[in-house]
């Protein structure tokens, strides 16, 4: 009996330290598990508020889209409007422009214009040379001599 109960107790000692072997990293995985489990809780509840977040900013990013999109077509309307009132304000000012801007005259046309003036002096001198219009000429101022007097 004795070396089987030597035996036995050594099989009982290996079991026990099996066992507490067991004990050992059942705990640990336990632990472990614990831990992945928290550290899971902890990054779902980050993804839920980050999520919440995100929501929240495409709502108000979607809003403020519309905003812009509704304050670039007024001011595009702004625009067009302004635009045309610049067009005609343009068309008037070049009209204006070649109303009031002096142009040079050609040489050409300088020396037409002074011949066609002295043409017309010298027909006037000669009308005025002709014998009956000095005649006429004397008598108006006969009359004009009689009526101051």
């Amino acid at each position: 009996h004795g070396s089987s109960e030597g035996g036995a107790s050594g099989v009982i000692a290996l079991l026990e330290v099996c066992e507490s072997d067991f004990s050992k990293n059942l705990a640990e995985i336990i632990s472990e598990e614990e831990t992945a489990v928290s550290e899971h809780e902890e990054t779902t509840k980050q993804n839920s508020i980050s999520n919440i977040s995100k929501e929240g900013d495409v709502k108000y990013k979607t809003k403020e889209a519309k905003a812009l999109d509704k304050t670039a077509s007024e001011l595009k309307a702004d625009h067009d409007g302004i635009q045309e009132e610049l067009n005609a304000i343009l068309e008037y000012w070049s009209r204006i422009q070649a109303e009031c801007t002096v142009k040079a005259e050609t040489y050409e046309e300088k020396v037409a214009h002074r011949t066609a003036e002295i043409e017309g002096l010298k027909q006037a001198l000669e009308a005025l040379e002709a014998p009956a219009l000095i005649q006429r000429g004397s008598a108006r101022r006969h009359t004009l001599r009689i009526r101051r007097a």
